[in-house]
């Protein structure tokens, strides 16, 4: 399935728009993690437990989206919009939103 951030594929014709569709993903990290991230919060540097965390979260929301677009009997999604939060006091819930809008092409 053709996926993109932009409202057209160069070459494909859109010949049917399907409605939007979406994808979700909520992760919790795990004390450990959090702890972690702290010290590297004081100290400096990646997190590389939570960029971890927040790319599976964000390929569960990838994977739902292309899902419900399928059931519509989408060939691709356009004007995909994607969006992180942190949830929680100290931040150990990640939120992934992704929607875009599920397409036929000619």
């Amino acid at each position: 399935m053709l996926m993109t951030t932009t409202s057209v594929i160069d070459g494909r014709e859109i010949q049917e728009y399907l409605g939007v569709v979406v994808g979700e993903a909520i992760l919790g990290a795990n004390i450990f993690k959090d702890i972690f991230g702290a010290v590297r919060d004081i100290v400096g540097g990646r997190a590389g437990a939570y960029e971890r965390e927040m790319a599976k979260a964000r390929k569960v929301a990838f994977e739902e989206m292309e899902e419900e677009a399928r059931k519509l009997g989408a060939d691709g999604i356009v004007g995909i919009d994607i969006d992180y939060e942190v949830v929680g006091q100290q931040g150990s819930i990640m939120m992934v939103s992704v929607s875009g809008t599920a397409v036929k092409f000619r």
